[in-house]
């Protein structure tokens, strides 16, 4: 009996070690599975794989349909793909679609017809760039055409707004009602300067017939956007309440005989999607809930409807793609496993339903990559809060053994640190290096309740910046922590984080990485595109002197301020394409840490934007990455 015993332990022990370390090389090997929709008879899922090709420095994207029941993708062109997805109005006479339209006179050739060579260009507003691209005067905007003429109309009439939303938005901004008689599209009716101060976006109905446009949800001043109806005609939408706030709470609204009602008005949490249920009595939707995305069932129609958590685990539920039958087809991810296709089972249970895998794109590629220990930790907070933090374990990790330390920190401010997986900020990629990766939902982050969520705004330096050395110190307890090789890394506010924290860390940490992050809060109101962001979370211009929030934003919470007791490494990088937080925030960060004697080294891609997006940029950034803490925490 010793003897099987014995040979079990050996043989789970080679199996363990015979299976490969995630690599850069291996992560850029995986397909990148996207949902896309249901066909019209609810038997097969649309999806889209992309797969990179290094070699090419390019993407390769491929269709198929796959049935809900199971079975393999069946591939379909992308001229199948885009017959299937067309919005067709009820009766198929008009189908829906958007293209971009010239608007607007900026190019000196737009003024001057014998000039259309000068690289000039005229702004007399704000929208001079957005995120990745300079405003030349042309917008997106949503046409109806008629099938029998070919006869193509504009129902946003020539006037200068976006739909679909600049940057990220698509084709859930506009839809068909469900007799085909009108079109509703979401667009920010602004202009110049005031489109860049507000978040004020509206759903506008077009009717075909008048051609007359109404503001369906005029006097709602955050964002309205992602409008759906069930089958019997009642209008559900997402709205934020407060202009200027992009992370306000995000509720669930449905428009009943001319009324609004806000059905999510007493839950303490935010909505990030929804779909209504086929048989349009009930809403799923997808919300953070302790540092996971779940679903949720809500019944719009009740007398006190409250959203109910229908799944849970240590899984991230992306989107709710459709529903087929007892199914809901979605999309999930976990930090040891990138999106695929699933399925959650309604019938039986009225919680923690059945969630099982419908795609299996990478499975052969994960096969043979070994998996990362995932532990929730619940830390005490220096305001004597609970806080969750993920930390993530290297594979085969051996608690007698000491393992450098990475404290991740994440962007947004306000994003969901939940189990996401990126392929860039990969907890998997850097755990299999053989790092610990501390990962904090300090405050700023949804799915811990409204209030914590919004704590974070106009306090950028202060209790979220204890969060982090909370959870810092008190993963530094422990035997296998190398506390003498401790790193931070983030983006964005993440980055923010990074370049702050190296001005007050106390000689806790001995090397950064900052990606794209804020360095100095008073240029970065003068150089960024969206101006409300800053005004929301910096509490003003920094010549309002009469505002205490932005004065301590641009003094007390400022990186820039905290430089002379800059003394440890740090690598920095940016990308000459983000508008958002501009390259100036990185070259000033680079040189302040080399004009100071600081071992430092700036990655920069003038070719990338916010994120980095092609293939040779993406395993250059992983590379470099990899080898400053080889260089700095060995």
């Amino acid at each position: 009996m010793r003897k099987i015993i014995l040979i079990l332990a050996l043989f789970m022990v080679y199996s363990t070690y015979s299976q490969q370390l995630l690599t850069p090389e291996k992560l850029w090997e995986l397909h990148r599975v996207s949902g896309i929709g249901l066909t019209s008879d609810k038997n097969y899922v649309l999806l889209s794989v992309t797969t990179p090709d290094i070699a090419e420095n390019s993407f390769k994207k491929e269709y198929y349909k796959l049935a809900v029941k199971g079975g393999k993708p069946i591939p379909i062109t992308k001229e199948q793909m885009e017959n299937l997805t067309t919005k067709f109005n009820a009766d198929k006479s008009f189908k829906l679609f958007d293209k971009t339209v010239k608007i607007n006179s900026v190019l000196a050739k737009d003024f001057y017809k014998d000039l259309g060579k000068s690289s000039g260009r005229i702004y007399e507003g704000l929208d001079h760039r957005h995120w990745d691209k300079w405003n030349e005067g042309t917008y997106n905007h949503v046409f109806i055409e008629n099938i029998a003429t070919g006869v193509q109309t504009d129902i946003m009439q020539g006037l200068p707004y976006y739909c679909p939303q600049e940057p990220s938005g698509g084709p859930e901004d506009y839809i068909w009602s469900n007799d085909g008689k009108q079109v509703l599209y979401v667009t920010k009716a602004k202009v110049g300067t005031q489109y860049a101060v507000s978040t004020n976006t509206d759903i506008y109905q077009y009717d075909i017939a008048s051609k007359t446009t109404t503001n369906l949800t005029e006097g709602m001043m955050g964002y309205d956007t992602n409008p759906s109806f069930n089958k019997d005609g009642v209008l559900a939408w997402l709205s934020m309440k407060e202009d200027g706030n992009e992370a306000d709470k995000n509720d669930l609204y449905i428009l009943q005989n001319g009324k609004r009602i806000n059905i999510t008005a007493t839950w303490d949490n935010t909505v990030f999607s929804y779909i209504w249920s086929n048989d349009g009595r009930k809403i799923y939707l997808t919300a953070a809930i302790d540092g996971t995305q779940q679903i949720f069932e809500i019944e719009p129609f009740a007398k006190n409807p409250f959203p109910k958590q229908i799944t849970k685990g240590i899984f991230d539920i992306n989107d709710i793609i459709g529903q087929s039958g007892d199914l809901l087809i979605v999309s999930r991810t976990d930090m040891n496993r990138a999106t695929e296709l699933y399925t959650v089972n309604l019938r039986g249970r009225k919680s923690n339903l059945e969630v099982r895998q419908l795609s299996h794109v990478n499975d052969d590629l994960y096969k043979n990559i070994a998996k990362c220990p995932v532990k929730e930790r619940t830390v005490k907070t220096s305001d004597g809060k609970d806080m969750l933090v993920w930390v993530m374990y290297p594979p085969n990790f051996n608690p007698k053994k000491k393992y450098p330390t990475l404290l991740f920190c994440e962007g947004g401010p306000q994003s969901a640190l939940t189990q996401f997986y990126s392929f860039r900020w990969n907890f998997q990629l850097m755990a299999s290096q053989g790092y610990i990766v501390v990962a904090p939902n300090r405050r700023g982050m949804p799915g811990h309740g409204v209030a914590w969520n919004a704590e974070i705004s106009g306090d950028w330096g202060g209790q979220p910046m204890r969060d982090y050395l909370a959870a810092i110190d008190d993963i530094s307890k422990e035997s296998y922590v190398d506390t003498s090789r401790l790193g931070a890394v983030g983006a964005s506010y993440g980055g923010y984080s990074v370049y702050y924290l190296a001005g007050i860390h106390n000689k806790r940490f001995k090397t950064f990485i900052a990606h794209c992050g804020v360095f100095n809060t008073r240029s970065m109101i003068g150089t960024t595109e969206e101006i409300f962001f800053n005004n929301h979370e910096f509490g003003g211009p920094y010549w309002d002197k009469n505002n205490s929030i932005a004065q301590r934003t641009y003094t007390e919470f400022n990186p820039l301020e905290k430089v002379s007791a800059w003394d440890t490494p740090i690598l920095i990088i940016h990308g000459g394409k983000d508008y958002r937080v501009p390259e100036e925030q990185g070259f000033q960060a680079f040189t302040a840490s080399q004009l100071r004697g600081v071992k430092s080294k700036l990655l920069y891609f003038p070719d990338e934007n916010h994120w980095v997006l092609q293939p040779q940029n993406g395993l250059f950034w992983q590379r470099t990455f990899f080898n400053w803490l080889k260089e700095t925490l060995q």
